[in-house]
């Protein structure tokens, strides 16, 4: 069943904020007690009733669903500019019992970094922009190369698809090949279009021997290879156009925003042909969903799934994300879209890795299991914890545990604490 947040009472919002605007000024003492006074965190404080406020609080929301009125809005939010602001915020936000959310450029799709149901703030860390770098130790790739090839069902992508599955994960390690895959309309006939992004560290003339050798099937020319920078190759997988000025890189905020969810799955044994032509037929139906498959191996696969908290390791072929973007208001265009993303997941239900079903913790998704209000329990965060981090969650409980006792800092899917559980229960 899919999980949604419930809705504070709307009545109750603003109460909260107008008490929260009564008591700036003992927050503000608060904070400027615990912090450098060469640095005056008042300068980098924004209440409700601050001009600067709404800007700041959605200049960072990069999905639509959470900027509507009667998303829950922080009690104030900081920009620090020093490290002190961090700790002020820390010691604060647990005096006034406030949660801290913190926001790092807003690449969070189901807005966890910057919405609760319950009293919190934003820690926005867009103003701390400074880069180290070590010249005596470091290292960069000058050359690459970028390929974009497209096929419809017409043009064989199924088989295409198939081989790509039992290829890309155990090719030339210095090629990534992903596959993203679409439902499109051509001649006015529904088909898929499967459209192959490619980066290899090296030449044009090196990838097509590779690409002959290990997968002729997708028919590479040289005409489809770009030779590029690293740098501008960030650009072609931003989806800029080949040329544009780097410079675009430096625009922090994108041109448009949208409505989107995300979801993911990972894959351990590839789809049969028949599997996949059925797969087309689902995505025809439901219109909108788009897959990307992005492939695993190489290096990931050389690691320990319990070497770092990131299990997915040896025995995926892919990562799949589902997404669905949309730009139209309104519930009922929400909830169509939802529905259809979801119907697709639950579609893969039987192509996909089981005992957990595992998910990727950068594309969050409530719909996998959240916490309740207040300090989960070991067994309702295992619900979503699993998903994500396999056998190391409980390695993380334990360290959470350790360095957090009285988790302070929680939201819908942080580890739990077993002693601030255990503390409740014996309350």
């Amino acid at each position: 069943m899919a999980i949604t947040y419930a809705l504070v009472p709307l009545f109750l919002a603003p109460i909260f904020l107008l008490e929260i605007l009564m008591a700036a000024a003992d927050i503000l003492q608060c904070l400027s007690l615990h912090s450098h006074p060469s640095f005056p965190i008042s300068q980098v404080t924004y209440f409700p009733n601050t001009t600067s406020y709404p800007s700041i609080l959605n200049s960072y929301i990069r999905n639509l669903r959470f900027t509507s009125p009667i998303t829950p809005k922080p009690s104030f939010i900081i920009t620090p500019t020093h490290l002190s602001h961090i700790q002020a915020s820390i010691i604060c936000c647990n005096q006034f019992s406030l949660q801290l959310r913190i926001r790092s450029g807003g690449h969070d799709y189901d807005g966890l970094s910057y919405v609760s149901q319950l009293p919190f703030i934003i820690l926005d860390m867009f103003m701390l922009q400074s880069v180290d770098i070590n010249m005596d130790d470091c290292t960069a790739w000058v050359d690459s190369g970028a390929t974009i090839v497209e096929k419809t069902l017409e043009q064989g992508a199924t088989e295409i698809v198939h081989q790509w599955q039992h290829v890309a994960h155990r090719i030339h390690h210095g090629l990534f090949i992903r596959v993203v895959l679409s439902p499109v309309k051509r001649n006015g006939k529904k088909t898929i279009r499967a459209k192959f992004n490619a980066l290899f560290l090296g030449d044009s003339e090196e990838l097509l021997g590779i690409m002959n050798e290990n997968f002729p099937e997708l028919g590479l020319v040289g005409e489809q290879c770009i030779e590029m920078s690293w740098i501008d190759s960030v650009l072609f997988w931003y989806n800029y156009p080949v040329g544009t000025s780097r410079e675009a890189l430096l625009q922090r905020v994108p041109e448009s925003e949208k409505f989107l969810k995300r979801k993911s799955d990972y894959v351990q044994k590839a789809m049969s042909k028949t599997e996949l032509e059925s797969l087309w037929e689902k995505m025809m139906e439901l219109e909108k969903p788009v897959l990307t498959l992005n492939p695993y191996g190489g290096r990931m696969s050389e690691i320990s799934e319990v070497e770092t908290p990131f299990p997915h390791r040896a025995g995926n072929l892919y990562k799949i994300q589902y997404s669905v973007n949309w730009k139209e208001e309104g519930n009922d265009v929400a909830n169509h879209n939802l529905d259809a993303i979801r119907r697709l997941y639950d579609y893969m239900t039987p192509y996909v890795c089981n005992s957990p079903r595992s998910s990727y913790l950068n594309y969050r998704d409530v719909d996998i299991g959240v916490n309740g209000d207040g300090n989960a329990d070991y067994a309702e965060a295992s619900i979503w914890g699993s998903k994500y981090f396999k056998g190391n969650f409980d390695r993380l409980v334990e360290v959470k545990t350790m360095v957090d006792p009285g988790n302070f800092f929680r939201y819908e899917q942080s580890i739990p604490s077993l002693a601030s559980w255990d503390s409740l229960m014996s309350q």
